[in-house]
């Protein structure tokens, strides 16, 4: 416990290796055991080092995701952002590691990192956005995902997990995609006439421009092909996901 303990306040506080650790411990030390009581000192970076590589990487993310859920606030409809990134100088050529690709479930709400998950590519971001998404409580929540992220077999886990979802579409889904376009550019032709629709605009202006974005949002799919193979998709709860269009 004592060295669990002090690497996570370590990693936390930037440590980014076995030698700062223990440095840290070492300054830190008085401070530390106000939590546990460090009978014996602070261990050598050698003994953090070995004590750490015996625990199991999936038991210790587990643990980790129950204790952030445990200290965020329990909020109904919290948006949760789904999204990879690359994880900037964790390419190492001279001892052949390939750069870090990490996909991440940000709780907008608390604004904290729910959870994580590290893939060795950045194209195994959908092997990996299915166990992350397993290891959270998403009951009532709306989850946020890209394009790549647009996939029936998502959609189907986080209604069953009891969450909404919205998806950004691309040409990743081309028959869906080229629908929706062609959707949206007949009603705005027409002005929405005959359809129920809802419309938002918001204007900022930062770095020295202008930005003005206008949202239309609809759930009159009959024109779209196969939306039964979306689920959730035509339905009121759960996983209510209505058509929105976004332009700038």
């Amino acid at each position: 416990m004592d060295i669990r303990l002090l690497v996570i306040c370590a990693v936390v506080s930037g440590a980014d290796g076995w030698e700062a650790i223990e440095e840290f411990g070492k300054a830190k030390l008085q401070w530390r055991r106000q939590f546990v009581p460090f009978r014996n000192g602070v261990p050598s970076h050698d003994c953090i080092a070995s004590v750490i590589s015996w625990l199991s990487v999936k038991g210790f993310q587990a643990c980790s995701a129950s204790w952030t859920e445990a200290l965020t606030e329990a909020t109904g409809g919290q948006v949760i952002a789904v999204d990879g990134k690359t994880v900037s100088g964790s390419r190492d050529r001279a001892r052949g590691r390939a750069v870090l690709h990490m996909v991440s479930a940000w709780g907008d709400t608390n604004r904290v990192v729910l959870g994580q998950e590290a893939t060795a590519e950045k194209s195994n971001e959908l092997t990996a956005i299915p166990k992350l998404l397993a290891l959270l409580e998403l009951t009532g929540c709306i989850v946020t995902l890209d394009a790549m992220g647009c996939q029936r077999e998502l959609a189907a886990q986080l209604v069953n997990q009891g969450a909404e979802y919205v998806l950004g579409l691309k040409g990743n889904q081309r028959a869906l995609h080229e629908a929706v376009k062609d959707f949206f550019a007949v009603a705005q032709a027409d002005e929405f006439a005959s359809i129920d629709h809802d419309f938002y605009e918001e204007v900022d202006k930062d770095h020295g421009r202008l930005e003005i974005r206008r949202y239309w949002i609809t759930e009159a799919l009959q024109t779209l092909p196969n939306t039964e193979q979306w689920m959730g998709l035509t339905q009121h709860r759960p996983g209510r996901a209505p058509l929105l269009d976004r332009r700038h």
